[in-house]
């Protein structure tokens, strides 16, 4: 699997983009194991038949990062398999949130 995009752009709308981007890949992350989707559609209540029009919902992507950085498992295992630092997710989670502060811009 390719590494997904960094969020570490200067510019807000390149880092919201790059920040939507991981949090699309951690969806594949999550819906790549039964276990780890039944999990988030539980806590989210999200039915199945419901995930793609959920989807398209403001806020959704933000909610994929929040749950991956609330399980530090889950985080820790994301970050492996996409080769990522962990802290790359939470300043992901808040280039979508449009918080002030370290969204990885070098």
């Amino acid at each position: 699997m390719n590494s997904p995009p960094r969020p570490g752009a200067r510019d807000p709308a390149e880092r919201r983009e790059a920040a939507a981007e991981l949090a699309i890949a951690a969806l594949t992350f999550l819906a790549e194991d039964a276990e780890r989707l039944g999990r988030f559609l539980a806590l989210t209540g999200i039915a199945p038949a419901s995930l793609r029009a959920a989807a398209r919902e403001p806020g959704f992507l933000l909610g994929v990062l929040d749950h991956v950085a609330a399980d530090e498992d889950l985080l820790l295992a994301f970050a492996n398999e996409n080769e990522i630092d962990p802290q790359a997710v939470l300043q992901a989670r808040d280039a979508l949130a449009d918080r002030p502060g370290d969204t990885g811009a070098a």
